[in-house]
């Protein structure tokens, strides 16, 4: 472990940079973020040595960031999970994610939509096929945490900014291109509800609002499905999801996914521009997937 300078001996920003501030180690907090914790997972995942892999856990594991747990008795092998210190990070890591979809991939506009054809739609139409790694998130019922795939033979997940109610929203926020919307998105999935439920599926609306800001919004637009909270980006972390920062908090980008009952990501539609059409996609999805199942 780098030793801090004397002259940073203050600096909590350096202290964390001996910690973290290796191409590695953050690609090793993003990959068990996603749900990869075994060594070989990762090695294959990263394309790193097994040298280089084994230093570098062993530095994240000294530190606090990642802990071993075993899973193999005979021989005796680990997961690396993140600790409660390296969830802390997860923010950490899509602020870096959003400063380059916005500086290095876009051209530095703010904007709660994306380019069709740029990194952020790419990054989330590569998402078909991959396993949701469980998590839990609080509802709006009662902030008790959830996992966001239920048994069914799908789960919508649908993503949005934030809903004006309780408020306020940040200043500017209607002219951010694609945050508007968010009512309407959560009054069309609520009309169609019966729907996905005879299909067989279940709808679940996701935000980086507070669940006791969901839940006045729930109650108020009479929301049938659980509104999940992603306020600390686990989600978003697990998914690598699109976001942009407005009022001081990132805020997840508009995208749907529907997921199999394996955990299984089936269908993605992001950038999503025309809402109806996002619905009536999903609800065709699941009916389908209810048909294979």
């Amino acid at each position: 472990m780098r030793s801090v300078p004397e002259r940073d001996a203050a600096c909590a920003i350096a202290h964390a940079a001996t910690v973290v501030g290796d191409w590695w180690s953050l690609l090793l907090i993003r990959e068990t973020a996603r749900g990869h914790h075994r060594f070989d997972a990762l090695q294959e995942e990263l394309g790193i040595s097994r040298k280089v892999l084994t230093e570098r856990l062993a530095h994240l594991v000294e530190t606090g960031v990642l802990e071993k747990v075993p899973y193999q008795d005979r021989p005796v092998r680990h997961e690396y999970r993140l600790t409660e210190s390296g969830r802390g990070l997860l923010p950490v890591l899509l602020s870096m994610q959003d400063w380059a979809d916005r500086w290095v991939f876009g051209d530095g506009s703010l904007s709660g939509t994306a380019d069709a054809a740029g990194a952020e739609a790419r990054r989330v139409a590569g998402l078909a096929g991959e396993r949701l790694p469980r998590l839990e998130l609080p509802g709006h019922q009662d902030g008790v945490p959830v996992d966001p795939v239920t048994g069914g033979a799908a789960t919508v997940l649908f993503c949005y900014p934030a809903t004006g109610t309780p408020g306020p929203l940040p200043d500017g926020w209607s002219g951010i291109p694609g945050s508007i919307g968010c009512t309407l998105e959560n009054r069309l999935f609520r009309d169609a509800y019966e729907d996905f439920r005879s299909a067989g599926a279940e709808v679940r609306g996701v935000s980086t609002q507070r669940p006791d800001e969901q839940r006045v919004f729930a109650v108020e637009e009479g929301i049938p499905f659980t509104l999940l909270s992603d306020v600390d980006l686990r989600l978003a972390a697990a998914l690598r999801l699109p976001t942009f920062r407005a009022g001081q908090l990132l805020r997840l980008k508009r995208a749907v996914l529907v997921v199999d009952r394996d955990r299984v990501v089936r269908h993605t539609r992001f950038p999503v521009t025309d809402i109806p059409a996002a619905v009536d996609e999903a609800l065709t999805e699941v009916r389908r997937l209810a048909a294979e199942d």
